[in-house]
């Protein structure tokens, strides 16, 4: 049985990250040498000015431009999703309101999840969180855990049933399980150009609300609860 028994109970989370510079042009020097190192590892065959661009999901050549965070609280029965989220031009500014936040909220019982969380957003928050010292907060408290000791549920963990090869993306699950795409305003390899070029952080933090409200979506559909009927914006 999938561990939605209690949804109320579950912090759903997204995260959308950029590259630290608009252009590869604008790194220092030595940042620009790691980077080439780091894209020769990856085998990226293109030109650094142009595999810049992804340097957004590597959390030492990236930073966290918005945190979405929704729960479900039910209102004679009815599934209300709020959402919160955490957007500032300065990540540690950004960071440091979440990790108090988190601190405030993630009582006992309660739990984050993301969809790929284990891999990539949990971790990403980490590691952004160090490099800006600013203490963890304690649910964010990971480092070397076992996986099954990670206390946090990772949607795309759960629909592999224990397939190590297969990847599935949380736009494809919510159109395979009849959800509104989350992916209707922006794909995630336009945050960057989003943010630098356009300077649409608000489209970006309105992006990000439509990843959590697909996850808490699927978290209803997989736990047999009825389907959410309101959407309230914390500001």
């Amino acid at each position: 049985m999938l561990p939605f028994s209690e949804p109320e109970k579950l912090f759903f989370l997204d995260i959308e990250t950029v590259p630290q510079c608009a252009e590869f042009s604008q790194l220092s020097e030595t940042w620009q040498k790691l980077w080439i190192h780091k894209a020769s590892t990856l085998k990226l065959e293109d030109p650094p000015e142009v595999s810049y661009q992804r340097a957004g999901i590597y959390a030492e050549f990236g930073r966290i431009v918005c945190v979405s965070i929704g729960r479900i609280q039910f209102q004679n029965k009815a599934p209300i999703l709020k959402i919160r989220s955490f957007y500032d031009q300065e990540e540690s500014s950004l960071l440091r309101k979440l990790s108090q936040w988190l601190n405030r909220n993630m009582a006992s019982g309660n739990k984050l999840c993301a969809h790929n969380g284990k891999e990539f957003d949990f971790p990403w928050i980490a590691r952004r969180m160090l490099i800006n010292r600013i203490p963890l907060p304690n649910c964010l408290q990971l480092a070397g855990k076992k996986p099954w000791e990670v206390p946090h549920l990772d949607t795309l963990e759960m629909w592999k049933f224990g397939d190590y090869k297969h990847y599935t993306s949380l736009n494809l699950l919510a159109e395979t399980f009849g959800i509104q795409s989350p992916k209707s305003t922006m794909a995630g390899n336009m945050v960057a150009e989003n943010y630098w070029q356009k300077n649409a952080l608000h489209e970006i933090v309105k992006y990000c609300s439509e990843d959590v409200k697909a996850l808490a979506e699927l978290a209803l559909i997989w736990s047999g609860k009825p389907a959410i009927q309101d959407v309230e914006i914390i500001a």
